[in-house]
């Protein structure tokens, strides 16, 4: 955080995440079914700050990829949370079998 006025304020070089929509309801594909066309197109993107704002401002970010986006500042330091499920037993054992198999053994299983 910056240091002075407003303790809500964000430094610039802090990865946050910015919200934008993208496409009102009104202005979607005539394509789409209608539960998709009743909903903004949203987006959702993390970055470093480029200068201080604070939550609800108008910011604009430097991506990991080096484009610059800009949106509302919405969360701080966002964590991860995607995940990939729980382990799938037949794919655990995928790699030690390949292993045997280009050295020449063979499984164990």
């Amino acid at each position: 955080m910056a240091s002075g006025g407003d303790a809500r304020r964000v430094a610039r070089g802090t990865w946050v995440e910015l919200h934008r929509v993208v496409l009102p309801p009104g202005e979607r594909a005539p394509k789409l079914p209608e539960e998709t066309r009743r909903v903004p197109l949203e987006l959702r993107v993390r970055g470093f700050l480029i200068a201080d704002a604070s939550p609800g401002e108008s910011a604009e970010v430097r991506t990991a990829a080096g484009r610059r986006q800009r949106g509302t500042l919405d969360r701080v330091l966002p964590p991860y949370e995607h995940g990939f499920g729980p382990p799938v037993p037949e794919l655990m054992e995928v790699g030690e079998e390949l292993r045997a198999i280009l050295r020449g053994e063979e499984s164990e299983r």
